[in-house]
This record gives structure tokens, C-alpha cells and sequence, in this order.
């Protein structure tokens, strides 16, 4: 076995880095390809590509909250870029990623658009501001329209709900674009109201990881790029059981759980995560967490 061939080579060089400039890189966002979401990538690839027509495919990204819906919708954005290298003034933005408003207003959800995009939102009717985030959105090129946090129209009243439901059916009829919805579980109950909206978006669950051969997979990556001297073995039957206890299966608390042993790991000198830093580290599980928001 080579020196550090627990690691990726292209993090290898981190290694030289100071203590403090190493926790950067191990804070720093990443992205953790897995057979689940590069399977869903493929989808929303498909989507991208679909031909116009009056009817257009959806999908329902669904999943526990943290549990990486977001990181992988920001993995698909970044994949298709801004096009700012067009002559004259307008962009081209292929995939528009857009957050639900925290109850279903047609009017807010225009403005979210609109106030992404740099425009000046209108503070008339409803109706204008439709008219002007409808344009905005066919000048640049939109093909896919995800919204996120979609489950947050549950928080109002039954005729707001409709009302949205409707609002997402017009948009995809009068641009002819593909929309993705992503939230948790509560969002199937959201759309099951509204049976045409229903019928259009096909389900894309991800959900909580179990104890296996696939979990310890992700464990394997992660170490590859987590600059630390000392192979972890993270993947082990030991360690991946610790982990997945403690995180609870969710590829957020996961990646939490992870970052702040590695960064014990490497204040404390050891240089490799063991069942000792994890328990040390001042990770609390989720668990705990709600068990200790019970007692204040």
C-alpha cells in the first residue's frame, strides 16, 4: 500500500497544508456522488432534453429533511451554467432553481422569481407580476423550473394549496418547461389534492440510508476526501455501524458527523477517525438533540 492511499490524489497535497487551512478544505461544501443521485441526475437530464409539448414531465424529488435533496439539485444547477458569453445583453439560464415561499402565495412565489433574476417586481396585482416573470423566464431560456421546500404549501388553507397547484400547471403550460419539485415527505400529501398536477410528476424518492454494503460505499468516498494523514477505515463493519447510529441514515448528519471527528482528528493529533473521536468529537445525534429540547 502507498503513503495516503486512503485519499483521492487530487487531495493528497492538503496534506501540507496547516491545521487550520486543513479544517477549511474539510468545511468547505462537497460534492459525494452515489449510485441514488447520480441515477436521479440522469432524470433530471432527461427532463432537460425532453421535446416541447402541452404536457410536460415532472418530477417529485422526495426525501427526509437533510438528507441531501438540495445538494443535489446544486450539483445539476452547477452542471448547467449560466451563459453569459452571448452576444448582446440576455443570458440563456437552462435550469432556474427557485425556494417555495413559506405558504403558497402566487404572489410571493413571482417575486422570489423576479427578485433572483434582478428584475423589478412590480407592486401592483398578482397579474403583473406573473405577466413579467413569465417573460423573464422565457427570455432566458428557462427548460427546467425546480422549486424547493415545495411541501411548504401545506402551510396554508385548502384553496391556497389549489390555487398553487394551479399556478405550477400554468407555468408548465404556458412556457412548456419540465418542473421539479423537491421537500420531504408531506409533499406527495400536497400534491395528492390536485389529481392533474398529480399525474404529471413522477416520484424520486431518496430516502434514509440502511446499514449496508451501499452505506459503507459512501463511507469509502468520504475518507478519500478527507485530508487526514491515517486511514479512518470508515467502512468497516465497526465503524460504518457507529456511524449510521449516530447519524441516523441521513447523508447530512452523516457528512456533519464526519467533519467534526475529522477535525478532532486533527486538532487531537491523531490523524484518523476512530470510535473514540467520533464519541469525542461534541457530535450530538438528532436523537439527542430532541431529547435534550424535551427537557428545556
Amino acid at each position: 500500500m502507498t503513503e495516503h492511499s486512503h485519499l483521492h490524489p487530487s487531495i493528497t497535497h492538503i496534506l501540507d497544508l496547516s491545521n487550520e487551512q486543513r479544517i477549511a478544505q474539510i468545511k468547505k461544501p462537497r460534492w459525494i456522488g452515489y449510485p441514488r443521485a447520480h441515477q436521479i441526475l440522469g432524470r433530471l437530464e432527461d427532463l432537460l432534453i425532453h421535446p416541447k409539448e402541452p404536457r410536460m414531465p415532472g418530477i417529485l424529488l422526495v426525501g427526509p429533511s437533510n438528507n441531501g435533496k438540495t445538494r443535489l439539485i446544486r450539483q445539476f444547477v452547477k452542471n448547467h451554467p449560466v451563459d453569459k458569453n452571448l452576444e448582446g445583453e440576455n443570458i440563456i439560464m437552462p435550469v432556474f432553481h427557485v425556494q417555495a415561499p413559506p405558504t403558497p402565495s402566487e404572489s410571493a412565489f413571482y417575486s422570489y422569481i423576479l427578485n433572483s433574476l434582478f428584475y423589478r417586481v412590480p407592486v401592483s396585482s398578482t397579474e403583473a407580476k406573473r405577466t413579467k416573470a413569465i417573460n423573464a423566464l422565457k427570455k432566458i431560456g428557462v427548460k427546467v423550473l425546480i422549486i424547493d421546500e415545495l411541501h411548504n404549501i401545506l402551510a396554508g388553507a385548502s384553496v391556497k394549496q389549489q390555487q398553487f397547484l394551479n399556478m405550477i400547471k400554468y407555468l408548465s403550460n404556458e412556457l412548456e418547461i419540465c418542473i421539479v419539485g423537491c421537500g420531504t415527505g408531506d409533499l406527495l400529501r400536497a400534491v395528492s389534492v390536485d389529481p392533474q398536477v398529480q399525474n404529471r410528476f413522477t416520484p424520486e424518492l431518496l430516502p434514509v440510508w440502511t446499514m449496508n454494503q451501499t452505506f459503507r460505499q459512501l463511507l469509502a468516498s468520504f475518507e478519500q476526501v478527507i485530508p487526514l494523514k491515517e486511514p479512518s477505515l470508515l467502512h468497516s463493519p465497526q465503524m460504518a455501524t457507529q456511524i449510521h447510529a449516530l447519524s441516523e441514515g441521513t447523508i447530512g448528519e452523516t457528512s456533519l458527523l464526519i467533519n467534526m471527528a475529522a477535525e478532532h482528528a486533527i486538532l487531537s493529533g491523531s490523524e484518523k477517525i476512530t470510535s473514540d473521536v467520533l464519541r469525542d468529537c461534541g457530535y450530538i445525534s438528532p436523537y439527542d438533540r430532541k431529547r435534550i429540547a424535551a427537557k428545556i
